[in-house]
Formats: C-alpha cells, sequence, structure tokens
C-alpha cells in the first residue's frame, strides 16, 4: 500500500466511551520525520454544517477532483482536527484530493501556525 500526502484514507475512532467506532475518512498530510512510522491527519466529515468559513475546505460533487477522491458525498475535510497516527492504523486508501488542494490546505495551515507563533512573541 502507498500511503502519499493527498490520498484519503480510513481509520477507526474510537467513541467517546473509548469503545471502537467506526471507520472514518481522513486525509494524509504529511509522512512525519522519525524512525516511527507516524502520519499527520486530517479529520474529513459529510457533515457541511461544521465548517470553519476560510479555514475548512470543501470537496462536493461539482469539483474536479471529488471523483478521484473515494468520498461517496460532499465533505469537509476539517484543517483543525489534526492527529498523528501510526501509519499501521490507517485502513488502505480510498482516494486522493488534487495536488493544488492540498497544496492549498498545507499553505493555509502553515500560514496560520507562523502567524500564531509571532503573535505569542
Amino acid at each position: 500500500m502507498i500511503f502519499e500526502p493527498g490520498k484519503i484514507s480510513l481509520i477507526k475512532f474510537p467513541r467517546s466511551d473509548l469503545k471502537e467506532g467506526k471507520s472514518r475518512p481522513v486525509l494524509l498530510l504529511s509522512k512525519l520525520p522519525g524512525t516511527f512510522d507516524d502520519w499527520l491527519i486530517c479529520a474529513i466529515t459529510s457533515q457541511l454544517r461544521h465548517e470553519v468559513a476560510g479555514w475548512d475546505e470543501k470537496i462536493l460533487p461539482s469539483h474536479d477532483d471529488f471523483g478521484k477522491s473515494g468520498l461517496k458525498e460532499g465533505s469537509l475535510i476539517r484543517i483543525g482536527k489534526l492527529a498523528s497516527v501510526e501509519e499501521s492504523i490507517l485502513q488502505g486508501v480510498l482516494g486522493e484530493i488534487s495536488a493544488r488542494r492540498l497544496e492549498e490546505i498545507l499553505t493555509r495551515l502553515s500560514k496560520h501556525l507562523e502567524n500564531d507563533a509571532l503573535s505569542a512573541t
């Protein structure tokens, strides 16, 4: 299985009571450095009402890269819902987003982190 930034995978998220949950889609953002096989991911939801305007990324059936995403319906890439996970829990590749969309997401995230760090000094 080839995992790369921009790919959409599935992972099982535990429920709030820590019992086994359902498989949910995630976007692979970056393979993290080090000897561990960890990935920085962000959650994807079909609950478009949770959108943080100007921050989250909608991917809709009308978008050019939706067909390759493997998603069943219009969804929201929740840029603020980040996690670091071991590659071993990724359940294959569902699809992918365009390189352009991935670049926009990563730029948005890095600018936010940079601005936040600068305002803290």
